[in-house]
């Protein structure tokens, strides 16, 4: 037991290292690099410093904030569908909120208005409910979990279709930053953004970590859970409300971004070597921060000045994964159990 928690410990810092390390880096780089000893003395500089803290560090809390709710909720429908590959992108509910928030904006920036956090937030949460209940809707008629997965692609398929049909066509001069929005981008977060992101994720994350011991019990069996004295039906709604909401405050402030809610839960229980939820929800927080800062550091640097939009860059990292976890599903006793 001592060593399992030694384990643990150095997991953890060594993501915490990650996590400072890849913060100070993104703050670093960019069209005005700094090295590290420079940024303090860049603060004294009023043009350097609203480099500094107008522009980057939004951005960088926002891509850790936003990864780590990402890699959370892609842990707790992995739970709740008890599926490897069940993520927000992949079950369409990302897609889902996208053409929700699409569709304030454009009815919005038509009538010369701007849509608050709070209203996209709102607007997001919908299409993320809306897309859930089609997927909850579907499992009562398609028992096999590969079809359910399939379905939810499908949807977001659809979802996304109609909301690019959409931005092509809206009559409106400020459609490029949705048109922007829409491919997935940390850029532009202020730090009122930042401040209510901070608000939505940190008290979802905490009511999800409360729902440790239940996420343990339910782990190890519907039958196990019930006996364990969990109220199903309620956990389930929790499950799905938490994530809904931990996807669509991403989706409302980023746009969709795809595999993180995939790949970081796995990585993570991988480095981990456990599925305990006390452990994983606060080490998926950290490695998705990690990921998502990762990927968007190569998203700003590696063809500056051209910034790739992020989806594109964490897809090149996540899908490999995603198509590994299939692969290994199909032939290993996990695949065979659960067909």
């Amino acid at each position: 037991m001592r060593k399992v928690w030694i384990r643990y410990t150095a997991c953890f810092v060594l993501l915490a290292v990650l996590l400072a390390v890849l913060l100070v880096w993104n703050v670093s780089a960019g069209s005005v690099d700094f090295t590290a000893s420079e940024l303090l003395a860049a603060l004294a500089n009023p043009l350097d410093a609203g480099i500094i803290w107008g522009i980057r560090l939004p951005r960088v809390l926002a891509a850790a904030i936003l990864g780590g709710a990402l890699a959370v909720s892609g842990f707790l429908l992995q739970t709740f569908f008890a599926n490897p590959i069940a993520g927000p992108f992949v079950l369409g509910i990302s897609s889902g909120a996208k053409l929700t928030v699409s569709l304030v904006m454009i009815f919005l920036l038509s009538r010369g208005g701007t849509a608050g956090s709070m209203t996209l937030i709102a607007g997001a949460f919908a299409g993320s409910m809306l897309s859930m209940g089609f997927i909850l809707l579907l499992s009562r008629r398609v028992k096999q979990m590969s079809m359910l997965v399939i379905s939810g692609v499908m949807i977001g398929y659809i979802c996304s279709a109609v909301t690019d049909f959409l931005v092509t066509f809206a009559d409106d001069s400020n459609i490029v930053n949705l048109h922007n929005w829409s491919m997935g981008s940390f850029s532009g977060t202020s730090w009122d953004n930042v401040k209510l992101m901070s608000w939505v994720v940190f008290i979802s994350l905490g009511l999800a970590f409360l729902l440790s011991k239940p996420i343990g019990a339910y782990q190890m069996g519907e039958v196990y859970a019930r006996n364990m004295g969990v109220n199903i039906k309620r956990f389930r709604v929790e499950l799905i409300l938490l994530s809904s909401i931990l996807s669509a405050c991403v989706t409302a402030f980023a746009g969709p971004i795809s595999f993180v809610g995939i790949a970081a839960p796995h990585l993570i229980k991988g480095l981990f070597r456990t599925a305990k939820p006390i452990v994983i929800i606060p080490a998926c927080f950290l490695g998705g921060a990690v990921f998502c800062l990762g990927c968007d550091l190569i998203a700003r640097t590696v063809f500056a000045p051209t910034e790739l939009n992020i989806s594109s860059v964490t897809a090149v990292f996540g899908a490999p994964i995603v198509i590994y976890l299939m692969a290994s599903r199909k032939s290993g006793p996990a695949g065979r159990a659960s067909s």
